[in-house]
């Protein structure tokens, strides 16, 4: 249904109006008619019309200042004017103010048709965009939660720096530093944490919480865990200035408010120090920290003896993203990290050979640990017993440097290489084991329990290692062993069924034609 007004002081003008629109447009239209120019604009706001004809020379209020008026509240009318003077001043105004035509009276049926099917198609593609927005908007309002949850998690399981680049990059995030803000949901009478029960509760209550956390604070907000609520906050340098740390707690403690008297809930906040992305999970540690050591309703790690503290000048960036960059197995990260880190050792304290020795072989022996926790790694007792020995030889810088830095790029290395050495190796071992027992009634659960994984995962593995699932390469290694059986005409399709693992010589055929296209019996007469 289109709202049409007609606005003109000549009543003959919109009753001719009013009947072409009854007749041609029937049962699709709604009008009302205005004489007068303030007439116009109070109809306006409680009409709200889509179209509206307007007369220019009107009682009072002219129709050039009506549409003014009326484009303040409806900036969605379309305007089509109704003049008996041809002046060019008037309709470059009207113009201006977005008017579909300008037309000169006397008009006819024709002109008035033409122009209300003009008016309606503009209207029903401006509702389709608009539709249309709706519809784009919703879905990105259903998938932004889930985006930015799995930035959350991508932080505090410190995956993959590609990982953690792609959730930036569909947040639109271009700040390389953040801090960690935990909302943790307490019992109101005891005022100490009760996980398990509000956690339920605060689950029916997840949708609201997370729309005021982001109406007061305007961050990544995460999923919730147990009764905790963890979110992030871009920064565009690697510190939080006075003001700003006193700022967010003032709305941290806003929003705690808001929380109690719109749902009851009871909350305290801990908030992180500032670190690289990559690290970011430090400030969680600390978000979660300062509410462990402090009663406050909000508590920042920076108020607090949270943490350990550098001296001014230690490039903590700098170190951070250097283990970020070995535990992700990025080797030319993590050489380009520990070049820089080396220089600034070299150049900040020249004179301290010994003290760079041991903070080469820490950054080493960190580097390693992390190597060892990515998995596919067998950690030996001996293994790395000559290297104090070796570090203490070392008499100057650049000796030391060689060895940091190969050192560094081997654990990175090793992060990726022996995971994906290990993988190989599951993959060659259950191989092998099907080779030797394809003959057998062996199934899935057999083989993955014989490489000790799961079966969801090897399932997984087989198929990125080889291309094929489990099913495929035992099938396509059957009938190639039947195929070399057939060679031999004293063997018999039966038995030919049996030495390759199947029982039944029926499914054996069906099998057979399915992978060669040809029954057993066919293509033996070939071969």
């Amino acid at each position: 249904m289109y709202r049409i007004m007609l606005a003109d002081d000549e009543g003959i003008v919109t009753d001719s109006i009013k009947f072409i629109i009854d007749k041609e447009f029937a049962g699709v239209c709604e009008t009302e008619t205005a004489k007068t120019g303030r007439a116009v604009i109070e109809l306006a706001e409680t009409f709200r019309p889509d179209i509206a004809f307007m007369d220019i020379q009107m009682p009072g209020i002219n129709g050039i200042e009506a549409m003014k008026e009326i484009r303040r509240t409806n900036s969605s009318t379309v305007f089509i004017i109704l003049s008996a003077y041809d002046k060019f001043d008037y309709a470059k105004e009207a113009l201006n103010l977005g008017v579909l035509d300008y037309l000169n009276k006397p008009f006819s049926k024709e002109m008035i048709v033409d122009v209300l099917n003009r008016a309606m198609k503009q209207i029903d593609l401006a509702k389709e965009r608009r539709r249309q927005e709706l519809s784009i908007r919703e879905k990105i309002e259903t998938v932004t939660p889930v985006i930015e949850s799995g930035f959350i998690y991508s932080i505090l399981f410190q995956e993959s720096h590609s990982e953690s680049e792609s959730y930036k990059n569909l947040l639109g995030i271009d700040e390389d530093y953040g801090y960690m803000l935990v909302l943790s949901v307490v019992d109101a009478d005891s005022e100490s944490e009760n996980p398990i029960g509000s956690g339920i509760r605060v689950q029916s209550e997840y949708t609201k919480i997370r729309d005021m956390i982001k109406g007061r604070l305007n961050c990544i907000t995460g999923p919730l865990l147990s009764n905790k609520i963890i979110c992030f906050f871009p920064n565009k340098t690697n510190h939080m200035e006075y003001d700003e740390r006193v700022k967010i707690i003032g709305k941290a403690e806003e929003l705690i408010k808001e929380l109690s008297e719109k749902t009851g809930i009871s909350a305290r906040i801990g908030i992180g120090a500032v670190q690289p992305v990559e690290a970011a999970s430090d400030s969680y540690k600390e978000a979660l920290s300062a509410l462990l050591f402090s009663k406050a309703e909000v508590a920042h790690a920076s108020d607090l003896s949270v943490g350990c503290t550098y001296e001014p000048d230690y490039p903590m960036d700098l170190e951070k993203k250097l283990f970020a960059a070995v535990g992700s197995g990025n080797v030319g990260l993590s050489k380009e990290y520990a070049e820089r880190f080396f220089s600034w050792m070299k150049e900040t304290y020249p004179d301290a050979l010994v003290d760079a020795r041991l903070k080469c072989l820490e950054f080493v022996l960190w580097a390693e640990r992390l190597s060892y926790e990515s998995g596919g790694m067998t950690y030996h007792f001996l293994y790395r017993s000559e290297y104090l020995p070796t570090v203490m030889a070392f008499q100057d810088f650049n000796e030391l440097q060689i060895w940091f830095a190969d050192k560094i790029c081997e654990a990175a290395q090793n992060v990726t290489v022996k995971k994906e050495e290990k993988q190989d190796s599951i993959v060659e071992e259950a191989k092998s084991f099907i080779r030797d027992n394809y003959a057998k009634d062996i199934s899935l659960d057999e083989v993955s329990g014989r490489v000790d994984v799961s079966p969801y995962y090897f399932t997984r593995l087989f198929k990125e290692e080889t291309g094929e699932t489990f099913l495929e390469y035992l099938t396509g290694l059957r009938i190639e062993k039947a195929k070399e059986l057939m060679k031999d005409p004293d063997v018999s399709v039966k038995d030919i069924c049996a030495r390759v693992g199947y029982s039944d010589p029926n499914y054996f055929s069906r099998i057979f034609k399915k992978a060669v296209g040809k029954t057993p019996t066919e293509y033996r007469a070939e071969v």
